[in-house]
């Protein structure tokens, strides 16, 4: 049996074009199946002004000392036009998987891969590549075995994510955090919300497994960023 809370949906505008977006009522992403739940601070040191100078000796006024250059930034990567997912790689974690397309069900609720795999993106955020929280997610388990994402809890930061396009591209995304959640508290804005920039969520089931409800207590969300 599957069964997931209905979220509230509304339409807004990203980059020219409208997309719908989970705002409020989902605390997780993945629904429950038979024995499964698929949701340098470096400070610098004060100088003193200047020191007094002694009458007798006559000296020339000092000139301002030069302001430090400024750090480097990282120039932005350009987002990448819409162009539907195909497959997803994580090869630390032994991700590579084919992509189905999820939507949401006719009671508002998500809807989700019917089976260990393949992974699924989320129709209603951008596309991969595109400015916006693309979402993939995917089971941690099945009654079959382990799941596509069940590896997910042990994704590092900086870790490659790849995601091949119908238009021939691949958007290559670099991690930058992963974090477990409790269902009932699901950082829906966090992962949803809009953001500047092209970003990725991959999210999937993890805790503690609670054999009285059949569920996992817990959602996996691993977060990236574009880089290439």
């Amino acid at each position: 049996m599957v069964s997931a809370p209905a979220p509230q949906v509304t339409a807004h505008r990203r980059t020219g074009r409208t997309t719908r977006r989970v705002v409020a009522g989902l605390v997780a992403l993945l629904v429950t199946v038979s024995g499964c739940s698929t949701a340098d601070g470096s400070t610098e040191a004060a100088t003193p002004a200047g020191s007094a100078t002694s009458a007798a000796v006559k000296s020339e006024p000092s000139s301002p000392a030069p302001a430090p250059a400024a750090a480097p930034t990282a120039l932005p990567v350009a987002a990448m036009s819409a162009s539907v997912p195909l497959r997803v790689e994580v090869p630390t974690i032994g991700v590579d998987s084919e992509l189905m397309a999820l939507g949401l069900l006719a009671d508002g609720s998500l809807e989700v891969p019917p089976g260990a795999f393949p992974a699924g993106w989320f129709t209603g955020a951008p596309t991969p590549g595109e400015i916006g929280p693309a979402v993939i997610a995917g089971h941690i388990d099945w009654v079959t075995g382990p799941g596509v994402f069940h590896q997910l809890a042990a994704l590092e930061v900086g870790a490659e994510i790849r995601v091949s396009r119908t238009d021939g591209s691949v958007a290559v995304f670099r991690t930058t955090e992963v974090t477990r959640y409790p269902k009932d508290a699901f950082p829906t804005e966090l992962v949803y919300g809009d953001i500047d920039h092209a970003g990725l969520r991959l999210i999937s089931c993890g805790g503690a497994f609670n054999s009285a409800t059949g569920h996992y207590e817990d959602n996996i969300v691993a977060f990236a960023e574009l880089v290439t």
